[in-house]
C-alpha cells in the first residue's frame, strides 16, 4: 500500500484509464462512461411536455411500451429490479397463500440482495437444483414441499448467462402449474433471449404470470426496471412500490434513457448475440493454440451476447495482462477477472455490443494471442 492506495486500487484506476483511452473494445465498460456521454444518450424529449410527477407523463408512456412489447395487460416502472422482483414475489405469496419460492441458489435474490426475500418480505426459498445450470422440469416436479412461486432467471447470469431450450422452458412452466404454483420470470436480460429461444418476446413472456425486465443491463439505460403482468397484479405492485419507497417524485431521466434503449439497442441485440458466438469461437481457437494449459468458454456457444472465459491463473495476473494490452495497444479484450471457486482458476465475463460488431475472427484471435503473451 502506498499513500493509502492498495495495489487493487491502482489496478482499477489503470483499468478505467485504459478503457477510456482505448480505440478498440468489444463493449464499453459501465464505469467508463462520463456524465456528458450518458446525458447525450437520452431520448430526445419534447421540451414542452410537462415534467413527470410521481410516475405520470413519460413514465406512463414507458410502462405502456413495455406492456405492449411483452404482451401483458399492464406494466409498472420501478427504480430498481431488486425492488420490482421482491414486490412481485411478495404479491404472489399473498395471492397463493404460500410464502415459499422455488428458485436457483445462484439467482440474483440469493446472491446479490442481502437475504432481502426473507428479511424484508418474510419469504422462504427452496432449490430445485444446486448445480450450475438451469433446473429441469423433473427437479421442479420432485421438490419435496409445496411452493407458491417458481422463479426462473432468464438467462441465469452467474453460471454463464445460461438459458434452457424452448422445450425445456415450457416443460418447467408446466411442471410448476402441475404443482399449483405461479411462474415469475427474472428477465433482467430477457430482451436478448429471443435468438436462443427462436421466439418473439411476447411468446416468451406469455409463459409466465409476471415478468421483470431491466432497462440498463442490456438496453444501456441509466437505471430502472419494469414489472409486467395482469392489471390486478400491477395495481397491487404499485401499492407496494409506494410502501417500499419506490414512488420517486421525478423519474424522467431514467424513463427517457429506457425509451432510448428500447428504440436503439433492442433491435440490435440479435446482432450482438450472433457476433458473441463468432467472438467465442475465435477466442477458443486462439486459446487452444496458445500457451495456456487449459481454458473454458462457458457456454461453448453463447446463449446471449454475454459469456464467460475461465483460465488457470490468479485473477490479478489476468487483469494485469488485460490492462497492459489496453495500455500498450489501445485494444480492450478482457477487463476485470475474479477468482473462481476452484483455487488457481479465474473467470471473466465477455459482453459484445455495438463496438464489437466490427471485429473479425482474425482480429479476435490476434487480440487473444497478444493477451496471453502478456501473461
Amino acid at each position: 500500500m502506498i499513500g493509502g492506495m492498495t495495489d487493487d486500487d491502482d489496478l482499477t484506476k489503470r483499468l478505467l484509464a485504459a478503457g477510456r483511452a482505448a480505440d478498440r473494445m468489444l463493449s464499453p465498460g459501465a464505469r467508463e462512461a462520463t456524465v456528458g456521454e450518458l446525458l447525450a444518450g437520452l431520448a430526445a424529449p419534447d421540451p414542452d411536455e410537462p415534467a413527470d410527477v410521481y410516475g405520470d407523463g413519460v413514465v406512463t408512456r414507458l410502462e405502456r411500451r413495455v406492456a405492449e412489447l411483452l404482451g401483458t395487460e399492464d406494466a409498472a416502472f420501478f427504480p430498481s429490479g431488486t425492488m420490482a422482483q421482491q414486490i412481485a414475489l411478495r404479491c404472489w405469496a399473498g395471492r397463493t397463500g404460500n410464502p415459499v419460492v422455488a428458485l436457483h441458489p445462484m439467482s440474483h435474490p440469493e446472491l446479490w440482495e442481502g437475504g432481502a426475500l426473507s428479511l424484508v418480505s418474510g419469504l422462504r426459498t427452496v432449490y430445485p437444483t444446486t448445480d450450475p445450470r438451469q433446473p429441469t422440469a423433473e427437479e421442479v416436479a420432485d421438490l419435496a414441499e409445496p411452493f407458491g412461486t417458481l422463479m426462473l432467471e432468464l438467462p441465469l447470469r452467474d453460471p454463464g448467462f445460461l438459458l434452457p431450450t424452448w422445450e425445456e422452458l415450457r416443460a418447467l412452466v408446466d411442471a410448476a402449474r402441475e404443482r399449483d404454483a405461479v411462474v415469475h420470470f427474472d428477465g433482467a436480460r430477457l430482451w436478448e433471449s429471443t435468438v436462443h429461444f427462436g421466439r418473439p418476446l411476447q411468446e416468451i413472456a406469455a409463459l409466465a404470470d409476471s415478468v421483470y425486465v431491466s432497462f440498463y443491463k442490456s438496453l444501456g439505460g441509466l437505471g430502472g426496471a419494469a414489472l409486467a403482468g395482469s392489471c390486478a397484479l400491477i395495481a397491487e405492485a404499485r401499492v407496494w412500490r409506494h410502501r417500499y419507497g419506490g414512488q420517486i417524485f421525478r423519474q424522467f431521466p431514467q424513463a427517457l434513457s429506457a425509451l432510448a434503449g428500447l428504440d436503439g439497442e433492442l433491435p440490435r441485440l440479435p446482432s450482438y448475440v450472433a457476433q458473441a458466438r463468432t467472438v467465442a469461437s475465435a477466442l477458443a481457437e486462439a486459446l487452444a493454440g496458445g500457451p495456456v494449459p487449459w481454458f473454458r468458454i462457458n457456454p461453448e456457444t453463447p446463449h446471449t451476447h454475454q459469456f464467460q472465459v475461465w483460465l488457470p491463473y490468479e485473477a490479478d495476473r489476468l487483469t494485469e495482462a488485460g490492462v497492459r494490452l489496453a495500455e500498450e495497444t489501445g485494444t480492450v479484450l478482457f477487463r476485470r477477472w475474479t477468482a473462481a471457486p476452484v483455487p488457481g482458476v479465474s473467470v471473466t465475463e465477455v459482453t459484445v455490443t455495438a463496438p464489437g460488431l466490427t471485429w473479425t475472427p482474425e482480429e479476435v484471435r490476434e487480440a487473444a494471442q497478444a493477451f496471453t503473451a502478456r501473461l
